[in-house]
C-alpha cells in the first residue's frame, strides 16, 4: 500500500540511500554544533562583508537574552519582517533559542495583510528594518492591533562600514525616520545578556515555525512546523549533496529567507552542512551574476523566472560561472525550453525539485549528479514515502498505473495548521504504513505519477484541472505544448465558462523579445492541431507580462481571478 523506494535500491541515484534515518535536533541545537566545529567559518556573505558562524550565534544568543529580559515566554511568537539581511538568521535562531515559535512576514505584505497575519498568529513582537516601505507599513500595525513591540534593525550598520557611511549621507532617502519608543525598539538596544538561562526545547514536541501558505483559496493558513521537521528536512536535503567537504560549499542567496523553500534549501541546509550564503537584499540578475562570480558559488536553488531572468541578462555571457556546480529550480514547474537553454548557453547542470510549505520545504529532487529525468521532480529525498489516491476519492488508491493526488509521508510533515483543527480531514489522509498501521499521509493536491525507476512526475493540480464536457484537461499538457512555439516565452493556461461545454481551456502568453511577429489566433491554430481535441483552446492572448508570486512563481490562481 506504500510506496517503498528500498526494493529499488539501484535505481535510486542519489548518495544517500533512501532508508537512512535522520537525527531529531532543534534548531539552536544543530546551529551550535556547527559554531562548536569551527565558530570562525563563514555564514553569511552579505554585500561585501561576511559574517560568520560565531558572529550569527552570539547576536542570537544575545537577542534571545533580550527577548526573555522583555517578558517573552516560550510558546510566544516572535514575527520576521525582513528582507535577505544578516539579523534574519540572528532573528531566526535567537527566537527559537528564547523558546519562541517564528513567524515569518513576506516584505511585500500590505499593511492590511500584515496586521491580519499578526492578529491570527498572535505576533507580540515584529522585527523589521529601517528601510521605509517595510517600517512604515510595521509602524501602522504596531499602532492600529495587538502587536506589542516593533524591532528595528539598522541597515546601514550591517553593510561594511564604507557601504554603511554612503547610505547614511548619500541615500538619506533610504533610511526610514523611525519614531524610537517604549515600543519601538532598536535592534542593538534590545540585545542582552548571553549569560542568562534559556528554557529547554524539546525537538520532537516544541513548534519552531509558523509558515502561512500562499493559500489557494480564501486566507492563508500557518503551517506548523516543529524543531525536527524543519532540523531533519535540512538533513535530507543536505544528504543529497555528493561534496566531498559540505563546509566548502556556497550557496547563492537570492531566494527569500521568509519563503520556506529557502527557509530550508538555504538557511537551515547550510547550518546542518556547515556550508556558507553568499546573499543579496532580493533578487536582481546583475546583482545575483556579480555574487556568483565574486564568491564563487557552488550551488543555487531558485525559481524557474530566476533562470529565465538571468537568460534575458546581458552581462550573462560576460560572468563567470565556473563555479556552479549546480542549480536546484524548485517552487513552479520548470519550461523545457527554459530548461534546455539555460544549461546550453551556462554549462551548468540543472536539476528540477518538489516541495511545499508543509513539508517544511522539501520532498523530491533530481539527483545532483548522474541519472536526472527532465520534466520530472527527481527522486524521493530518504525517509520519505508516497501514496497516489484516487483524484476523486482520497480514501482509496489510484488504479494502477494511473495518475493520481500525491500523498506524503516523512519526517518533515507538518503538524497541521495553526488555529484549525477542522482543516485536518481536508489535508491528511490515513492510510496503511511500512508497518502495516495507519499513518496520516499529506495530501498535496498536485497530480503525480512515477516511473519504475522512482522518478515523478507532477501532471498537474486538482483544483486546476479543467473539465471539458465530462473531460479533465491538465492545464500544464497545453502549457507545456504551447510553451514550444518559438515566439512563447511563458504561458498560463485556465478554464473559461462555456455554455455548452461547461469550461474551455483559454492560453495566456508572454512573447520572446526577439520573437517572430505572430498573433494570437496564429499560435492558437498552430497550438490547436498539436494537442487532443478535448484540449484545444477557444484562445491565446497575448499580454505583455502575467501574474507572478511574491518569488517569481507564475500565478494561475491571480490570473484565474483577475480574468473570472
Amino acid at each position: 500500500m506504500f510506496i517503498d523506494m528500498s526494493v529499488n535500491n539501484e535505481a535510486y541515484h542519489h548518495p544517500t540511500p533512501w532508508d537512512t534515518r535522520f537525527e531529531s535536533l532543534t534548531l539552536p541545537d544543530m546551529l551550535e554544533r556547527t559554531v562548536r566545529r569551527d565558530p570562525a567559518a563563514p555564514f553569511l556573505h552579505f554585500l561585501g562583508r561576511t559574517y560568520s558562524y560565531g558572529d550569527i550565534y552570539a547576536d542570537a544568543r544575545r537577542f534571545a537574552a533580550g527577548l526573555i529580559a522583555s517578558g517573552i515566554k516560550k510558546g510566544d511568537r516572535i514575527g520576521l519582517f525582513l528582507p535577505n539581511v544578516p539579523i534574519y538568521a540572528s532573528a531566526y535562531y535567537g527566537a527559537m533559542m528564547a523558546g519562541a515559535i517564528v513567524v515569518n512576514f513576506s516584505p511585500l505584505y500590505s499593511v492590511e495583510e500584515l496586521a491580519w497575519q499578526v492578529s491570527d498568529s498572535g505576533t507580540r513582537v515584529l522585527v523589521t528594518v529601517d528601510v521605509p516601505e517595510l517600517y512604515g507599513n510595521a509602524a501602522e500595525v504596531l499602532e492600529s492591533s495587538e502587536l506589542e513591540t516593533l524591532v528595528v534593525g539598522s541597515l546601514s550598520e550591517m553593510l561594511p562600514w564604507f557601504k554603511g557611511a554612503a547610505l547614511k549621507i548619500l541615500k538619506r532617502s533610504q533610511i526610514a525616520k523611525v519614531g524610537w519608543s517604549t515600543a519601538t525598539r532598536r535592534w542593538s538596544d534590545i540585545l542582552g545578556d548571553a549569560d542568562c538561562e534559556f528554557p529547554a526545547l524539546n525537538a520532537s514536541e516544541d513548534l519552531a515555525l509558523l509558515q502561512y501558505t500562499g493559500g489557494t483559496t480564501g486566507r492563508p493558513k500557518g503551517a506548523m512546523l516543529g524543531h525536527d521537521q524543519l532540523s531533519q528536512n535540512a538533513q535530507q536535503i543536505a544528504a543529497i549533496n555528493p561534496a566531498d567537504d559540505p563546509t566548502k560549499e556556497v550557496f547563492m542567496g537570492a531566494l527569500p529567507f521568509f519563503h520556506v523553500f529557502a527557509n530550508t534549501a538555504l538557511l537551515n541546509h547550510a547550518v546542518a552542512a556547515g556550508a556558507s550564503i553568499a546573499m543579496v537584499p532580493r533578487f536582481d540578475a546583475a546583482q545575483v551574476l556579480a555574487t556568483i562570480q565574486k564568491y564563487k558559488t557552488t550551488g543555487f536553488p531558485g525559481v524557474p523566472t530566476m533562470f529565465q531572468a538571468l537568460l534575458d541578462h546581458p552581462n550573462l555571457s560576460k560572468t563567470d560561472l565556473s563555479s556552479l556546480k549546480v542549480c536546484i529550480s524548485g517552487g513552479a514547474p520548470m519550461p523545457g525550453p527554459v530548461h534546455e537553454k539555460f544549461e546550453a548557453v551556462t554549462g551548468v547542470r540543472l536539476v528540477e525539485g518538489y516541495g511545499l510549505t508543509e513539508s517544511a520545504g522539501v520532498v523530491s529532487v533530481n539527483p545532483y549528479e548522474g541519472t536526472r529525468k527532465r520534466g520530472t521532480i527527481g527522486q524521493l529525498v530518504a525517509g520519505t514515502q508516497i501514496l497516489l489516491l484516487d483524484k476523486e476519492d482520497p480514501t482509496k488508491l489510484a488504479p494502477q498505473g494511473e495518475p493520481g493526488e500525491l500523498a506524503l509521508l516523512g519526517p518533515q510533515m507538518m503538524r497541521g495548521y495553526w488555529n484549525r483543527p477542522e482543516t485536518a480531514a481536508d489535508v491528511f489522509a490515513t492510510h496503511p504504513g511500512e508497518d502495516g498501521g495507519n499513518k496520516q499521509y499529506l495530501r498535496t493536491g498536485d497530480v503525480a505519477e512515477m516511473d519504475a525507476d522512482g522518478f515523478l512526475k507532477i501532471v498537474d493540480r486538482i483544483k486546476d484541472m479543467i473539465s471539458v464536457g465530462g473531460f479533465k484537461v491538465f492545464p500544464s499538457v497545453v502549457e507545456d505544448a504551447i510553451l514550444k512555439h518559438e515566439a512563447v516565452k511563458e504561458a498560463l493556461v485556465i478554464g473559461v465558462p462555456d455554455d455548452y461545454l461547461g469550461e474551455m481551456p483559454r492560453a495566456y502568453v508572454t512573447l520572446e523579445p526577439e520573437g517572430v511577429d505572430v498573433r494570437g489566433d496564429g499560435i492558437k491554430t498552430w497550438l490547436n492541431e498539436r494537442i487532443g481535441k478535448h484540449e484545444r483552446v477557444d484562445e491565446v492572448v497575448i499580454r505583455e507580462e502575467l501574474p507572478k508570486t511574491i518569488i517569481g512563481k507564475l500565478d494561475r490562481k491571480a490570473l484565474r481571478a483577475e480574468v473570472l
